[in-house]
């Protein structure tokens, strides 16, 4: 009897644990459902925090660019205006100031005149009437970017030709052609352009196009002028250069060891060497044969020197600085002894990316062909007569 009264006492506590045990476990789970509960409608709430921040970031970025559309403009606006108080500026610098009121005796004027006169007849016989100077550079036209930093492009110098003719590069040897400017400014990169390809690789940036030939620099062992006929796709002529002891033309373009240039006499290289190596000289070249007719040692620098054309038989060098800034017609020298540095304006290039790596002038159009940092620019030139009163 007493056996039965343990084990019914045994019983009834171990239903009293597993019931407690029950009653501790379900107060368990229903503390993790309220932590889950919790947890759930904290997550919706950051939720939807998030959806409203993106919200206000979507919101404020579409003002931001807003914001960044109408600065643009009004930068654009600056830009114009600063473009056209350069233009102001330019004109004003290459104005020549006004003449002292000083009475001249007339003997004094009559010998000038015949010295003038004399000066001119123990000058190179040019062989045209042309009488035309720089006076100012009326506009610029960035066309595009196309290549590296240096090259040159043209048209053919001789005559309106619609062609461009573009040379990439220092030391390559495959010219670009394009039918028309137009064709050349909307074509993407170079695809509207066919590749000629010469014989030999040129050298620098000195090249031009005159006549359906490309004339180029050339430089193996000695420097010479190449001649290459555009229609039949060969080689008509080259010669070596006679000169000794080249230099670089231009202190600010070691890379051209001589340039040529047309204008409405004919074809010219400008080049220096170590006899004259302080300033640089200029040579008149017959296009058929391509002999030298005629040298002359200039009162042009080297130094600072980036680019140089001729026009009308005046050569005008074109400077600039080490760190690149604004370029600047600042020697001229006339073969004909008809115009001085005196005589010439200061001409101010308008403000533009660095310094050209070749300027090329085409008589026909009165424009300059420039390279500048792979950019391809026009100058439109505004001319006077020489030994205009």
């Amino acid at each position: 009897m007493r056996g039965l009264i343990v084990l019914v006492t045994l019983a009834c506590l171990a239903s009293a644990q597993h019931q407690a045990l029950i009653d501790y476990l379900e107060r368990r789970l229903l503390a993790i459902e309220d932590r889950i509960s919790l947890w759930h409608e904290q997550t919706t709430r950051y939720a939807s925090e998030l959806r409203e921040l993106k919200q206000q970031m979507v919101s404020q970025l579409e003002n931001l660019d807003k914001e960044k559309e109408t600065l643009r403009t009004s930068l654009d606006g600056v830009g114009t205006r600063v473009d056209r108080v350069e233009r102001e500026l330019d004109y004003l610098e290459t104005q020549n100031g006004a003449q002292p009121c000083v009475d001249v005796d007339d003997k004094l004027i009559e010998q000038q005149v015949t010295l003038v006169k004399e000066k001119q007849r123990s000058k190179y016989l040019k062989l045209s009437d042309c009488s035309d100077m720089i006076s100012s550079i009326k506009a610029m036209k960035i066309l595009k970017r196309v290549g590296g930093p240096k090259g040159m492009w043209t048209k053919d110098t001789s005559k309106a030709s619609g062609k461009v003719f573009v040379f990439n590069g220092t030391d390559e040897d495959t010219i670009l052609e394009f039918p028309s400017v137009q064709d050349f400014t909307r074509s993407p990169g170079t695809s509207l352009s066919t590749g000629l390809t010469l014989p030999s690789a040129w050298k620098g940036t000195g090249h031009v196009v005159y006549d359906n030939h490309a004339y180029y620099i050339n430089q193996v062992q000695e420097i010479s002028v190449a001649k290459y006929d555009m229609k039949n796709n060969s080689m008509t002529d080259s010669a070596v250069f006679p000169v000794q002891d080249h230099l670089p033309v231009y202190g600010l373009n070691p890379d051209t060891p001589i340039d040529l240039a047309v204008d409405e006499e004919g074809l010219w290289a400008i080049y220096a060497t170590r006899q004259n190596e302080r300033h640089i000289s200029v040579a008149k070249m017959d296009p058929k044969s391509l002999d030298i007719e005629q040298m002359w040692d200039t009162n042009c620098p080297r130094e600072n020197a980036e680019g140089a054309f001729v026009i009308c038989g005046t050569l005008y060098v074109v400077y600039n600085t080490k760190q690149p800034g604004r370029s600047r017609i600042q020697c001229v020298f006339d073969v004909n002894g008809m115009v001085t540095n005196e005589d010439a304006p200061l001409v101010y290039f308008p403000k533009r990316y660095g310094s050209h790596s070749s300027l090329k002038y085409n008589p026909h159009e009165q424009l300059l062909y420039a390279w500048d940092d792979g950019y391809q620019i026009l100058y439109k030139l505004i001319m006077k007569k020489k030994l205009e009163i």
